[in-house]
C-alpha cells in the first residue's frame, strides 16, 4: 500500500481526482463510508461538469489525509442558492429533535449528486414528494414546527398535478409553487403562496385562466387586498387538486353550490360586509336546479354554469353572463328560446320573500299556507271528534259474507281507484325525493341521478298514469249509466250542510245516536271534488315545470315560480289529505278497522253499511238514481 500511495504522490501527470480514486474506490483504504468510484462519479452533475475533488476537499495533499478536514462550502459556488436557502423558512427549523436542513437533506449524498431532470435525482418531479415528505410527511414535525396541514404529501399524490407526474407528464410539483431554495411561510408577503401572490403563482402553468380571474370580480378584489376575496386555492384546494369531474373536488358540478361558492356567498358576516344578496344561495339550493344537483345530477346547471368561472363578473357589468342583456342568452344555452318573448325577471328568489321575489309568487304561497292550515285542522278534528264519540259509544259491526254485503265500487270504478292509488304513491313519493334528495326512502330513486335522471322519468310517468286513469274514469262515465247516476250524486246539495251540522251535534253529545248517512255523504263529495280539482292544478303547473323551455319562451319566469309553489304546495295538501282524511275513512275509523276492503272487493264494509242505514226504524239508503 505504501508503495501504490508512493507512486501516486510522484505521478505529477495524473489527475488529482486520479489520485483520489486510487483510494476511494476502495473501501479497504478509505473505509465503506467513504467509497466513491470514478465511474460513478462522472455520472453525477458535478461530474459531468468536470469539477474535481479539490473544488469541495481542501487540504488533502498529504497522504493519508485527516478525514475530519473541513470540506468548502456549497456557497462557494451556488452563491445565489445558498443565499436564497439561508432566507428562507427553513433556516428556522432547529432544535426539537429536528435540524435544519442543508443542501444534501434536499439533493442526497454530495457524491450522488445528478442533474433534476435524471429519475435518481432526489430533487427530480417524480423524486421531490418523497424528498420533502421526509419532513412535511412526519406528523411529529409538523407538531413541532406548528404546521397544521394533515398529511400534504400524501394529499399531493392524490392530486390531479401529483398523478400527472406520477406518469411521467410535466404538472406542478412541490417547487412549481413553494419555489426551491427561497421557500418562504405563506404568511410572507415575498412567498409565492402568499394568498395575493397565488394567482401568478398558478398562472405559471394556467397563464390563460390567470388572466380571465385578473379581470374578474374576485381578481380584482383580491388585487386591492381584499383579503376576504377568494383565489385559486379557495375553490380548487391546495395540495389535493383535483379536476372538475372528480367527486371529491370542490369544483365537481353537485359541490359548487355548497362547498365552493356557498362556502362565502351563503356567510352571513361576508354578505352583510360587501353587501352581497343575502339570499342566493339559499335560493339556489331550493331550485329545481340547486335540488337536482344535491341529488346527483350532473347535468343541471350550478353556480358557474350561469355566472361563469373565471370570468365572473357582478350583474352590472355589460361582460358579465348575469348581465339583463344576456341573461336570455345564458338561459338559453341550456333552454333554447328563453326570453325570447318575455325577458328573463329574478332568478335566485325564495317565495318567503316578498321584497325579492313577484308579488303573486309570494301570496301564492301565503294563500296555500292558510289553506293547508285551515283544511287539514279542520279534518283532524274532525276525525278527533268522530274517533272519541265512537270509543265513547261503540257499534258492535255485523260478521257478513263478502257476498252478501251491498254493492259499493263497480269494476270500472276499482280499475280507476287502482290507478289512481299507485300513481299517486309513485307521484308523492318521486316528487317529495326532488324536494328531500337527501332523505333516506329517497335514495333508492336519486342514488341514479349521476347517470341517469330516473327520479325524473318515474314522476313524470306516474304523472302520465294518472292523467290516463282520468281518461278511462271518463270514458268509464260515458258508457255506464249507474256510473254516470253515481257521479251525479256527487254534486253537492244542501242537504250535506244539515248531515254535517247533524254528525257535529253528535260529536259533542246533543244528540245521543249516530245520524244515518248517505250513501254518498259530505266525506266523500268532499274528497272526490278536491280530487278532481287537485289534479286538475297539479296538471296544469306540471307541464308547465315539465315542458320549461316552452314556458320560459312563451311567459314570464314569475308564471314558473308561480308553477313551482303551487305544484308544490298543492302536493303537500293532497299528500295530507290522503294521510288524515282518507286514510281515516278506509283505515282507522273504528266501523272498518283495520281497513275497509270494498276498493278490492267492491263491496261495503259491514260496519259502513250499519251507519249508512241508521236505527232499525229507518229505510236503508239507496243507490243514487239518474235524474229524470
Amino acid at each position: 500500500m505504501l508503495v501504490l500511495l508512493l507512486l501516486i504522490v510522484l505521478a505529477g501527470a495524473v489527475h488529482a481526482d486520479d489520485a483520489c480514486f486510487a483510494c476511494h474506490e476502495s473501501a479497504d483504504i478509505a473505509g465503506a463510508q467513504r467509497v466513491v468510484t470514478a465511474d460513478a462519479w462522472k455520472a453525477t452533475v458535478h461530474g459531468k461538469a468536470d469539477v474535481d475533488c479539490g473544488s469541495c476537499h481542501s487540504g488533502h495533499d498529504d497522504f493519508p489525509h485527516k478525514a475530519s478536514e473541513p470540506t468548502e462550502a456549497c456557497g462557494d459556488c451556488h452563491a445565489d442558492e445558498s443565499e436564497a436557502l439561508a432566507s428562507s423558512v427553513h433556516r428556522h427549523v432547529d432544535g426539537d429533535g429536528f435540524k435544519r436542513p442543508t443542501c444534501a437533506s434536499c439533493h442526497g449524498p454530495v457524491h450522488a449528486l445528478y442533474p433534476h431532470d435524471d429519475v435518481r435525482s432526489t430533487v427530480h418531479p417524480k423524486r421531490l414528494p418523497q424528498t420533502c415528505g421526509v419532513c412535511h410527511a412526519d406528523p411529529k414535525f409538523s407538531a413541532k414546527t406548528g404546521i397544521k396541514l394533515v398529511q400534504p404529501i400524501a394529499a399531493y399524490a392524490a392530486s390531479v398535478h401529483g398523478r400527472a407526474v406520477a406518469a411521467g407528464e410535466k404538472a406542478a410539483t412541490c417547487s412549481s409553487c413553494h419555489g426551491s431554495h427561497d421557500i418562504l411561510s405563506a404568511d410572507d408577503p415575498r412567498s409565492r403562496v402568499n394568498r395575493k401572490n397565488t394567482p401568478a403563482t398558478c398562472g405559471k402553468c394556467h397563464a390563460e385562466v390567470a388572466r380571465l380571474f385578473a379581470t374578474s370580480v374576485h381578481g380584482q378584489a383580491v388585487a386591492r387586498g381584499i383579503r376576504e376575496a377568494p383565489v385559486c386555492t379557495d375553490c380548487h384546494g391546495e395540495h389535493r387538486i383535483l379536476g372538475p369531474s372528480d367527486k371529491g373536488s370542490p369544483v365537481f358540478a353537485s359541490n359548487v353550490p355548497k362547498m365552493t361558492c356557498g362556502r362565502c356567498h351563503g356567510d352571513q358576516r361576508i354578505v352583510e360586509k360587501f353587501g352581497l344578496k343575502s339570499t342566493s344561495v339559499a335560493a339556489f339550493s331550493d331550485s329545481f336546479h340547486g335540488l337536482a344537483g344535491q341529488a346527483g345530477n350532473l347535468s343541471v346547471a350550478h353556480c358557474a354554469s350561469c355566472h361563469g368561472v373565471h370570468d365572473i363578473l357582478p350583474s352590472s357589468d355589460p361582460r358579465s353572463h348575469v348581465n339583463p342583456s344576456n341573461l336570455a342568452e345564458t338561459c338559453g344555452s341550456c333552454h333554447p328560446g328563453a326570453g325570447s318573448t318575455f325577458t328573463i325577471g329574478a332568478v335566485h328568489v325564495l317565495a318567503e320573500n316578498r321584497e325579492g321575489t313577484h308579488p303573486a309568487v309570494y301570496w301564492v304561497r301565503i294563500a296555500y299556507l292558510t289553506l293547508i292550515w285551515v283544511v287539514i285542522g279542520a279534518m283532524m278534528l274532525h276525525n278527533l271528534l268522530d274517533l272519541r264519540r265512537k270509543a265513547i259509544t261503540p257499534t258492535a259491526r255485523p260478521i257478513v259474507p263478502v257476498a252478501a254485503r251491498r254493492p259499493r265500487l263497480s269494476l270500472g270504478f276499482r280499475v280507476v281507484h287502482l290507478l289512481l292509488m299507485t300513481s299517486f304513491i309513485v307521484l308523492a313519493w318521486s316528487g317529495f325525493a326532488l324536494k328531500y334528495p337527501t332523505g333516506w326512502w329517497a335514495q333508492p330513486l336519486v342514488g341514479w341521478e349521476g347517470q341517469f335522471g330516473l327520479r325524473g322519468w318515474v314522476h313524470r310517468g306516474a304523472a302520465m298514469i294518472l292523467l290516463l286513469s282520468f281518461a278511462l274514469h271518463a270514458a268509464h262515465l260515458a258508457f255506464d249509466r249507474r256510473a254516470r247516476a253515481c257521479m251525479w250524486g256527487m254534486l253537492p246539495k244542501w242537504h250535506d250542510l244539515s248531515e254535517l251540522r247533524q254528525r257535529i251535534r253528535w260529536f259533542v253529545g246533543a244528540r245521543p245516536d249516530m245520524p244515518p248517512s248517505p250513501v254518498l255523504g259530505y266525506a266523500e263529495k268532499l274528497e272526490y271534488l278536491a280530487l278532481v280539482w287537485g289534479t286538475m292544478i297539479m296538471a296544469v303547473s306540471g307541464f308547465l315545470l315539465w315542458f320549461e323551455n316552452w314556458s320560459l319562451a312563451h311567459l314570464p319566469k314569475w308564471i314558473l315560480d308561480v308553477a313551482t309553489v303551487v305544484h308544490f304546495y298543492e302536493a303537500v295538501l293532497a299528500t295530507l289529505a290522503i294521510l288524515v282524511w282518507h286514510f281515516y275513512f278506509v283505515i282507522f275509523d273504528p266501523v272498518v278497522y283495520p281497513m275497509d276492503t270494498g276498493w278490492l272487493t267492491g263491496r261495503e264494509a259491514p260496519g259502513r253499511t250499519l251507519e249508512r242505514e241508521g236505527p232499525a226504524t229507518e229505510p236503508p239508503a239507496t243507490d243514487p238514481t239518474p235524474p229524470e
